[in-house]
């Protein structure tokens, strides 16, 4: 298959979404399909790039409108997605987030060119406010002719079918996954005292992350000497912290480490016994299942899709208040405690393997998991390789599909009851029409259809991500027997 993965969130912007659509790119790559992303642009990345394993990225000169998106405008942007699409020769368009009007207005274009397109919905919204209802109408319009859907978790699927009117054999279920081969623990990055517990907190310092409930604890817990807080992330609400660890004098036991990298996040995770997860709303929250993959024992609260993600061994769940989340922590912070008294006295009566027998004197024994059980719980829930294999039965599912017809289309964008995006519909269309006038397809350039990846592929340069090469080259046999001759 010859799919395209359009969104405004890729690589070097950092998040949840542009992991996934990375990780879900490279295994596709793996199991032999053709696989392209396209985004906006980056400060000087512009044009073509290449990353591992080949996967081409086009950075096309848009500018960004607000928070990382590109402006809405479903018009201006149709050439240059028409002429990549046809130059690629894309079967499905896949976009990504329900903020990215890049992925909407590409699964547009995909429609009218009679190609199928897939949506992955990362967020959950309301119902109540002002902004809420107007999205959901926007998400409503785009999707109404989208093939199909897919959600995080089962909450965020009654949630898109609820507010963008998707039916809902129309969408699927396929969970984010994670690299337990990567998000490995390591004990020996811990506080090999018996008495410090580290909690580790890494977020954006946002409202809907919950950061006020983080601030209410931390008062709480200025009279528990032993407990220390690692907190990761930035963003608005970070004043506020800081204000609170010099109100409460706690600055030796709240350390701010400001933005991170996803790549320095492990090194983070490793040094906790517990992660604090406040979140207000999660459709599926990645920051917890890499924490569990690393051995940490998870506190969060009970929002969203967040209590189908892990199993009650690896996680407590509380509410979205100051007092209960307290409570789930305490629990969190005996448990820890009772784990190393345990540890400290694991040679007991001679005993070098397994718990060591109980004794009048000892409190009752942890019923957890050590934190290699907790990584390979997470390896056998979420996987990329399982991921993918779902996600490419919807692929085969939309590509049976009958090619919608621009009369269906109109017909679908009147039942949302927004009637003049039929003219924006009919607007596109007429300039595709054009296009293919003024630019016909038998003059666009194709790009070779074999997967760089695959053992079988034609031969191609050796690219790295800072590669600029519009691979021009790679469009015909001729070229193909050119670059040999040089190489």
């Amino acid at each position: 298959m010859r799919i395209c993965i359009a969104s405004d969130f890729f690589y070097p912007n950092m998040g949840g979404v542009e992991e996934h659509i990375f990780n879900l790119s490279q295994c596709l790559l793996a199991r032999g399909h053709k696989v392209i992303i396209i985004t906006h642009s980056y400060a000087d990345r512009k044009g073509i790039r290449y990353m591992t394993n080949g996967l081409k990225v086009y950075y096309v000169p848009i500018k960004v409108f607000y928070n990382q998106v590109v402006l809405p405008t479903m018009i201006c942007n149709i050439p240059l997605l028409r002429y990549i699409l046809l130059r690629e020769q894309i079967e499905i368009v896949h976009g990504h987030s329900a903020f990215s009007t890049l992925a909407h207005e590409t699964m547009n274009v995909a429609q009218l060119l009679g190609m199928r397109s897939v949506f992955t919905d990362h967020s959950l919204f309301g119902f109540a406010d002002l902004s809420a209802v107007v999205t959901n109408k926007f998400l409503e319009i785009s999707l109404a002719n989208c093939n199909h859907c897919i959600c995080v978790s089962h909450t965020g699927k009654e949630n898109t079918v609820l507010r963008a009117k998707v039916h809902q054999d129309r969408v699927s279920v396929i969970p984010n996954a994670v690299d337990t081969t990567y998000f490995t623990p390591n004990p020996c990055r811990r506080p090999n005292d018996d008495e410090t517990i580290n909690v580790v907190v890494v977020s954006r310092l946002v409202y809907r992350k919950g950061v006020d409930l983080l601030a209410g604890i931390l008062p709480k817990l200025k009279h528990l000497p032993n407990v220390h807080f690692i907190i990761g992330g930035d963003g608005p609400k970070r004043a506020l912290l800081e204000e609170i660890r010099e109100r409460n004098n706690i600055q030796d036991r709240v350390v701010m480490l400001g933005a991170l990298e996803h790549s320095k996040v492990r090194d983070v995770l490793v040094q906790g016994h517990i992660f604090l997860n406040t979140s207000l709303t999660e459709a599926y929250c990645m920051a917890i299942v890499e924490a569990a993959a690393c051995g940490l024992q998870v506190v969060s609260t009970k929002v969203g899709g967040i209590p189908e993600v892990l199993p009650s061994s690896l996680m407590i769940l509380t509410e979205p208040t100051v007092d209960s989340v307290y409570r789930g922590l305490r629990e969190a912070i005996r448990r820890e405690m009772e784990k190393k008294q345990i540890t400290s006295t694991r040679y007991l009566n001679g005993s070098i393997t397994g718990h060591p027998q109980k004794s009048p004197q000892m409190p009752p024994l942890y019923d957890g998991l050590c934190a290699f059980e907790r990584n390979q719980t997470v390896a056998n829930l979420y996987n990329w390789n399982n991921v993918t294999e779902r996600t490419e039965k919807v692929y085969r599912t939309v590509l049976r599909e009958p090619t919608a017809t621009l009369e269906n289309m109109m017909k679908n964008c009147l039942r949302s009851g927004v009637w003049p995006f039929v003219l924006v519909i009919s607007l596109c269309h007429l300039l595709l029409r054009f296009l293919d006038w003024f630019v016909p397809r038998k003059f666009i350039d194709l790009c070779c259809t074999d997967n760089p990846f695959s053992s079988d592929a034609s031969p191609m340069p050796r690219c790295s991500d800072t590669s600029t090469s519009d691979d021009t080259s790679f469009s015909s046999s001729a070229a193909r027997r050119k670059r040999e001759k040089f190489s």
